[in-house]
C-alpha cells in the first residue's frame, strides 16, 4: 500500500526533518503535534496540528495530545473491511498509513540518580506507546518507524518504490516496534520494583521481566566460534560494579573470572588476596599487608597463577604492584589503588586493571542462568555461616586455631566449584580440589595439588562445601595430615563420617548450610 497520510510524534527529533522532507517529496501529509510540529515548520516542512484535527486542545500539561478516536482509529482501522472504512467516513477520520514515533527517555533517564521520582513519572509515554502499539497491531495496512536508525533504510525503500513499502518491511517495522514498547514497559516496571524491598524466594514472582541493555560486544564468547555482548539491566543506573583503568577490552571469560574473583575476596573482612583461574581459587591468602597475602595466596598453586585472575579486597599498595610485577595476569581488581601502584603495573599495556565497589556487591539479589529451554533464577548465595552458627559433632573439640583456619577456608570453600574441597591453615589455603565426580576424588586432587607446590598438609584443616557421603573422604584427609574438617552435615552416613573423624582423633564441625556452586 501506497503511504498516503501519517503522523510524525518524536521526543528524539534527531534527523527527523530528513526523513519527513522525502515523505514531502512523495505526497504524503504530515501530521503532528506540539513540539515537534514546531520543530519540522522551522524546516520549511508544512504539517497539520493534531489538535486541529482532532479538535480536541492538548491538555494536562501535555499529557494527552494524541490519545482520540481520530487518531488510534485512523491506526487501527483495517483497510480490507469496508465496515471499518464505513466507520471512518461516518466519524470523519482519516486513515494514517504510518506513525513516526519515539519515546519519552525514561530508559535514558535511568542513569541520572539526580532525577525525582515526579521528574521519572513524567517521562513515562503514554501516547508514543499507544500509537505504536495500535500501528504495529495493524502492521499489514500501517508502517510503524520508531527509531531515527530506521529513517535511511525506509527512505530509501519509499523513493525505490514511489511511496510503497514491502510487506516483509512491515512486518520487521512491527516486531521491531513492539520490541521497543515491552523494552519500555519492562524498564518502568523495574524501576518501579526497585523503589519496593526486595522480595525473599517464597515471594518470587510468577513472572519475571528482564529488561536489559547490551553494553559491550565482545569479541567472542567462551569460544571464538560463538557470539556474546555484555548486557546490563537497564533500572541499573549509571553506577557499575567495576571500573577500567588499564588495558585491553575484557572479554566473556574474563568477566566471568572477574566476577567471581570479586566476590571471593570481598567475603573476607580481613585484608585478603584471591587468586583465581576459570572461575576457581587457586589460591586465598590474609595477613597484615597485602603483599604477605599475596605470597600465601600464590604458595597454594603457583603453576596455577599463570595467566590468572589477581584480586585483593584493600588498597592496591605499590608494595605489591613490585611483587607481581613479574608474573604473567589476565585482571587485576582491586577497591582502590595507589598511585604508584598503577604506574608499575600500566607498564604492562594489555593488563586489565579494574577497580571494584563494595557498595555494589551485595546489591545483585538474584542469580540467573540458562537451562533446558528457560532460566533457573535463585536467591543470590551471601551467606557464609547460618545465624546461629557452627555445631561441633566429634568427640574433640576444635583449639581456637583450628576453628579459625575452619571459618577461614569455609569462607573459601563457598567460591570453589562443586565437589569442592580446600586444605588450609587459619590465614592461607593449602590445596583445593573442585569440580570432581566424588568427594574423595576432590580431597585427592587437593592433596596432590599441596604435594606439588611443596606444602605439608600436617595440622591443617579440611572444608568440604557438602557432606560427606562416606567416610573414605575423612581417612583420605587424615592420611594427608588434616586435624579438624568443617562440613554442613546431613548424609545418612553422618554417624559412620563422625566416627571416622573420632577415629583419626580429628575435631569436626557441622554449619548446616550447603554451598554448591555448579
Amino acid at each position: 500500500m501506497r503511504i498516503q497520510r501519517a503522523i510524525i510524534s518524536v521526543y528524539d527529533k534527531s534527523r527527523v526533518e530528513e526523513f519527513a522532507q522525502v515523505l514531502l517529496k512523495l505526497g504524503v501529509e504530515i501530521l503532528s503535534s506540539g513540539g515537534t510540529a514546531r520543530y519540522l515548520r522551522e524546516h520549511d516542512i508544512p504539517v497539520r496540528e493534531i489538535s486541529e484535527y482532532t479538535g480536541a486542545p492538548e491538555i494536562l500539561d501535555g499529557r494527552v495530545k494524541t490519545i482520540h478516536p481520530k487518531i488510534e482509529g485512523g491506526i487501527l482501522a483495517r483497510r480490507d473491511r469496508p465496515e471499518h472504512l464505513r466507520q471512518l467516513e461516518e466519524q470523519g477520520i482519516l486513515p494514517i498509513d504510518m506513525v513516526v514515533v519515539n519515546l519519552y527517555p525514561f530508559v535514558e533517564a535511568l542513569a541520572d540518580s539526580g532525577k525525582t521520582d515526579e521528574e521519572m513519572l513524567e517521562l513515562i509515554d503514554i501516547g508514543g506507546p499507544t500509537m505504536i502499539r495500535a500501528a504495529a497491531k495493524n502492521y499489514p495496512f500501517v508502517a510503524v518507524v520508531c527509531d531515527p536508525e530506521q529513517y535511511d533504510r525506509i527512505a530509501a525503500e519509499l523513493l525505490r518504490n514511489g511511496g510503497e513499502l514491502s510487506e516483509e518491511t512491515h512486518l520487521a517495522l512491527a516486531r521491531t516496534a513492539f520490541e521497543k514498547t515491552a523494552f519500555y514497559d519492562a524498564s518502568i516496571a523495574a524501576y518501579l520494583a526497585g523503589k519496593q524491598e526486595q522480595e525473599t524466594p517464597a515471594g518470587l514472582a510468577p513472572q519475571m521481566l528482564l529488561p536489559l541493555l547490551r553494553t559491550q560486544e565482545l569479541r567472542y564468547g567462551e569460544n571464538p566460534h560463538q557470539r556474546a555482548g555484555f548486557y546490563r539491566p537497564a533500572a541499573a543506573g549509571r553506577e557499575r560494579m567495576v571500573e577500567q583503568l588499564h588495558g585491553i577490552e575484557l572479554s566473556y571469560n574474563n568477566t566471568l573470572d572477574a566476577d567471581a574473583a570479586i566476590h571471593t575476596v570481598s567475603d573476607f573482612g580481613v585484608p585478603a588476596v584471591a587468586i583465581l583461574k576459570h572461575t576457581n581459587p587457586c589460591g586465598v591468602g590474609s595477613a597484615g599487608n597485602l603483599v604477605e597475602a599475596y605470597e600465601k595466596a600464590l604458595a597454594t598453586d603457583p603453576v596455577s597463577a599463570f595467566g590468572g585472575i589477581l584480586a585483593v579486597n584493600r588498597t592496591f599498595s605499590a608494595g605489591l604492584a613490585e611483587a607481581v610485577r613479574d608474573r604473567f595476569w589476565e585482571v587485576i581488581l582491586a577497591p582502590d589503588y595507589e598511585e604508584e601502584a598503577l604506574a608499575i603495573l600500566k607498564k604492562k599495556k594489555k593488563l586489565r586493571i579494574l577497580k571494584f565497589f563494595p557498595k555494589s556487591i551485595n546489591e545483585a539479589v538474584l542469580s540467573l542462568r540458562t537451562a533446558l529451554d528457560g532460566f533457573l533464577v535463585q536467591e543470590a548465595d551471601r551467606h557464609i555461616l547460618p545465624e546461629e552458627g557452627i555445631r561441633v559433632v566429634s568427640e574433640r573439640q576444635p583449639t581456637p586455631e583450628e576453628l579459625e583456619a575452619l571459618l577461614f577456608n569455609w569462607r573459601v570453600v563457598k567460591h570453589v566449584k562443586s565437589n569442592a574441597i580446600v586444605f588450609g591453615a587459619r590465614d592461607r589455603t593449602l590445596g583445593i580440589g573442585a569440580g570432581q565426580m566424588s568427594r574423595v576424588d576432590s580431597v585427592e586432587l587437593a592433596v596432590k595439588k599441596a604435594e606439588k607446590a611443596g606444602l605439608s598438609l600436617k595440622g591443617s584443616v579440611l572444608a568440604s562445601d557438602a557432606f560427606f557421603p562416606f567416610r573414605d573422604g575423612i581417612d583420605a584427609a587424615a592420611a594427608a595430615g588434616a586435624t579438624a574438617v568443617i562440613q554442613p552435615g546431613g548424609s545418612i552416613r553422618d554417624k559412620e563420617v563422625i566416627a571416622a573423624a573420632n577415629e583419626h582423633g580429628m575435631a569436626m564441625v557441622f554449619t548446616g548450610m550447603r554451598h554448591f556452586r555448579h
